[in-house]
């Protein structure tokens, strides 16, 4: 089983990637960007069979490592 895990900065937080994105960008020629919000995907892969237990055991690993839940929101995806 397949899980996907994606983090970013909740809003408020200020994203310096992001910023160097966006100015870039607008480097590039591409004027219309007006903002940009850099994150994180994350894939793993699974041994569990179970599709509930499984969210139940990446969420516990993104509480306890892949996010840092002050400044990050997630999502899990089960695939």
């Amino acid at each position: 089983m397949k899980a996907r895990v994606s983090v970013m900065l909740k809003d408020g937080v200020l994203d310096p990637q992001g910023e160097a994105v966006r100015h870039a960008l607008g480097t590039l020629g591409f004027a219309g960007v007006e903002a940009v919000r850099q994150g994180k995907l994350i894939e793993l892969d699974l041994a569990a069979t179970d599709r509930a237990s499984a969210e139940v055991e990446v969420r516990a690993m993104c509480e306890q490592l892949l996010a840092n839940t002050v400044i990050e929101r997630y999502s899990v995806e089960i695939l």
